[in-house]
């Protein structure tokens, strides 16, 4: 799950740009050309790993599944928050890499420029994977992207904080505000959640919104201010420390490792750091909905592989074998154990919730979870601006949530 990158001015400038120029042209040329004979025998391949640990292990992944396709796969990694604009760059003189991997709300914005290539070309099914996780790669009823694994976000809790006060596991909103203000003392807070003014701010509020019957395409409803008023009322009660209001994702971690909050809203990607403290003693569940019953919906995080267009399409064809390598079972749940992500087909997933049980939670929420561009589509950033705007209005007290959500609404639906 990548933060907020440029700003939407300037990704819509550039795309307005790009399509044109594809329109135009087409979208000759591309990043290496074909041998004389006409073999391809490399491939470049493009995404945000940039973690030296991360992109070896990528690297490692798409070596093995250029060998069986034949190539070598020339893997390149850049920011985050660079990655779109370079793309659509890219696009724009026609070097688009061979293979691209998009955060999954990008996909719509950049298959909509006419960048990319309907995987359906290749002969790739979208057999087998869970309707959230194609939704993420689909625009306009075609699929463009597919995702080998997916993430979303769970409550973690520290086993030896609750016992000691006697406190369940919270299942319910009630619950989870009468847990914690048992758990709060000097020096520690019950609850945490990043609810900074970005996109992961945004992603993090999502459970509450949605699992209430909220939705992104009417902010200003009765079932969106209660979501947003539970948040008010653990920051009101001393439960949640006012600096969530700025803390990242990486921060809500610190705070819950170093014991400065007995819970915590966060993704899987913390696993494998948590598992090397072996004093600290943890669990997961599902997050809480408001009352019994309700169905929990989380958001799907994860990156989708992608074909982009170019003028040989040899290269494109080896790009799409190599796609389809890494979305195979094996590699979805090798790639699932080694970064503590689920597998994309709800079968590979059950097999690995076995195998590995703190990833049980995550995997029974992938099943419910849903694509942020699933109802609006291009449109979601200004909903998403919208939502992190209200919440940071309601919890600083400036607006109450019922106000905030009302602009946020007008934020939302602005031309």
């Amino acid at each position: 799950m990548q933060a907020a990158g440029p700003s939407a001015r300037r990704i819509s400038t550039l795309l307005a740009a790009v399509a044109l120029v594809l329109s135009a042209s087409g979208c000759a040329g591309g990043p290496g050309a074909d041998s004389a004979s006409g073999e391809v025998t490399s491939i470049t391949a493009l995404d945000y790993y940039t973690d030296a640990s991360e992109h070896a292990q990528w690297s490692e992944r798409l070596d093995a599944c250029g060998k069986g396709a034949g190539v070598t796969v020339e893997h390149r990694s850049v920011p985050g928050a660079s990655l779109v604009p370079k793309v659509l760059r890219q696009a724009s003189s026609r070097t688009l890499p061979d293979l691209l991997m998009l955060d999954n709300p990008d996909l719509q914005q950049i298959a909509q420029t006419g960048a990319l290539t309907p995987l359906d070309r290749y002969g790739i099914g979208s057999g087998g994977f869970a309707k959230g996780i194609l939704s993420a790669g689909t625009y306009r009823g075609k699929v463009y992207g597919l995702a080998p694994t997916v993430s979303t976000i769970a409550l973690f809790y520290n086993k030896d904080m609750l016992s000691r006060a006697g406190v369940a596991v919270p299942r319910t909103w009630e619950e989870l505000k009468a847990a914690a203000a048992r758990l709060t003392r000097p020096g520690r807070y019950g609850m945490a959640v990043d609810a900074n003014a970005t996109f992961e701010g945004t992603w993090q509020f999502l459970p509450f919104l949605w699992s209430n019957g909220g939705d992104e395409r009417h902010l200003d409803t009765p079932q969106a201010a209660q979501a947003l008023q539970l948040w008010v009322d653990l920051v009101r009660s001393g439960s949640m420390s006012r600096s969530v209001l700025n803390w990242t994702q990486a921060d809500v971690h610190d705070q819950f490792v170093a014991g400065r909050t007995a819970m915590m809203v966060n993704g899987p990607w913390r696993t494998s750091e948590m598992n090397k403290l072996k004093d600290l003693h943890w669990g997961v569940a599902p997050i809480p909905v408001r009352r019994s019953g309700q169905t929990l919906v989380t958001p799907l995080g994860g990156e989708v592989w992608t074909v982009p267009q170019n003028a040989s399409k040899a290269r494109q064809a080896k790009a799409a074998r190599v796609l389809a390598c890494l979305n195979d079972s094996a590699h979805m749940l090798a790639l699932a154990r080694q970064n503590f992500t689920v597998p994309s087909r709800p079968a590979v997933a059950s097999r690995y919730a076995e195998q590995v049980p703190s990833m049980a939670a995550f995997v029974g929420s992938v099943e419910r979870a849903r694509a942020r561009t699933g109802e609006l589509g291009v449109s979601w950033p200004k909903a998403a601006t919208g939502i992190y705007t209200a919440v940071q209005a309601a919890l600083t007290g400036e607006q109450t949530p019922r106000e905030a959500l009302g602009h946020a609404q007008r934020i939302a639906t602005a031309s």
